[in-house]
């Protein structure tokens, strides 16, 4: 856990660089492909999904530790070729579990939330799940294991892959001639991310492009068709913690309304979006039939509500920081306390951003857990060490967001001048 933060306190900034630098790219060119409120949605959703990862809040069922010692039929020692051979094991998974996610209900909740985003650009990258308490996909390493790849090569390959798949997200890169046949690509992506009927499903493949063209689920991004971005049944929020969940909602509402015992088992493991007859004509659900005609959401909000959830965000990447820098000496089980209020603290600003009032009963959790985490500790996890105004500042900090969040409620949101927004469409594209 302690590594991984300390990568990601690299990563991180190099990200966000890479995704302003995009925004700026495409202001400077005309052709602006990244929506403020998107982003950030975008960049809070990598936030808690980094946060899962680096406190460990899941369980592997079955550990590639285990496997390569009981399996392993030859063991390999770890030179360039040990890599090369995990990547591609790697590679070769990760195709298989993109397939499994994108075929079948209940794993489709997993990877809902990448595919949220009704924009195509680096940001909607960083949108990953959280959902994931339980991965039961080890066995697909199984080639690695047989070969005896040591389990510290995976340990370094499988972030280097999953960082990898970052750079295709953008619609500035156009083809890119002999690599379209090796590699994905943005082209190829962008297809992947598409709700277009010719485009769902396809391009499933993470770095090399094979998988898909061997597999049969290779499609080629059409001059004629092209991609609308989003998944059929829209999210309609900014907030990822709630888009994490909704799918898995449905499912469960699904399950207890049907009347048919079959269905309510066999709906978790039916292909993705499959519903009970009975539950689907009397509860019906949105669903997108023309990919270029219908409106993207974009609830109204002011150049203040934008301007405060940078402010917001800002705010978190800093907290986010300290925490990643930090874990050996926050220890356990302070790092799960703030790893709780990290949660919260999304949750309150993006409801914030999705104009909902309840927004503020977040807000003042917030600000309550926040001053709590500071007079139960006598500091902010350890922080004052080296700042000596930092309690002092983040308690400042809570109340003026407090303060603020009530304004934004009560006085921004009833004003017309907020209501005056330009419609985004599915044909902006």
């Amino acid at each position: 856990m302690e590594a991984y933060g300390k990568i990601l306190l690299i990563a991180m900034p190099a990200f966000l660089l890479l995704v302003l630098f995009e925004k700026w790219y495409g202001w400077y060119k005309g052709n602006d492909t990244v929506r403020g409120m998107d982003m950030i949605s975008s960049l809070s959703s990598g936030i808690t999904n980094v946060t899962k990862d680096v406190l460990g809040l899941s369980i592997t069922i079955l550990t590639y530790d285990w496997l390569v010692n009981k399996i392993a039929i030859y063991h390999i020692q770890s030179t360039v070729w040990t890599y090369i051979i995990a990547f591609i094991v790697i590679d070769f998974a990760g195709y298989w579990v993109h397939r499994i996610d994108h075929k079948i209900n209940i794993f489709w909740n997993s990877h809902l939330v990448h595919h949220s985003s009704e924009e195509f650009n680096l940001a909607c990258a960083l949108r990953q799940s959280i959902s994931v308490f339980i991965r039961l996909f080890t066995f697909l390493l199984i080639p690695a294991a047989l070969f005896g790849v040591p389990t510290e090569v995976i340990a370094i390959v499988a972030p280097i892959q999953l960082f990898a798949q970052f750079w295709y997200h953008t619609r500035h890169i156009k083809k890119m001639g002999i690599l379209e046949k090796i590699i994905v690509t943005p082209s190829h992506h962008r297809v992947h991310h598409a709700l277009n009927p010719e485009y769902i499903d396809k391009n499933l493949s993470q770095i090399f492009i094979i998988w898909d063209k061997i597999f049969g689920t290779f499609q080629e991004e059409l001059p004629d068709k092209p991609p609308v971005y989003g998944i059929t049944r829209p999210v309609s929020t900014w907030n990822p913690i709630a888009i994490n969940f909704q799918h898995l909602w449905l499912l469960i509402k699904d399950a207890w309304r049907t009347k048919s015992w079959k269905d309510k088992l066999r709906i978790w493991f039916m292909p993705t979006g499959w519903r009970p007859n009975d539950v689907a004509e009397k509860y019906s659900v949105y669903k997108i039939e023309d990919a270029y005609n219908f409106e993207k959401y974009n609830p109204a909000s002011s150049t203040l509500l934008y301007a405060w959830s940078w402010v917001q965000l800002s705010v978190l990447l800093l907290l986010i920081s300290w925490l990643f820098g930090n874990l050996a000496s926050i220890g356990s089980p302070a790092m799960f306390i703030y790893g709780a209020f990290i949660f919260i603290d999304v949750y309150a600003f993006t409801e914030l951003m999705n104009r909902n009032k309840y927004a503020l009963a977040w807000e003042l959790i917030k600000c309550i857990a926040g001053i709590g985490i500071i007079y139960y500790y006598g500091n902010w996890f350890g922080a004052d060490a080296i700042l000596s105004w930092i309690n002092i500042a983040l308690i400042v900090y809570f109340i003026i967001a407090l303060i603020a969040t009530i304004w934004f409620v009560l006085v921004d949101f009833n004003k017309d001048d907020t209501a005056v927004v330009k419609t985004v469409t599915a044909q902006n594209v």
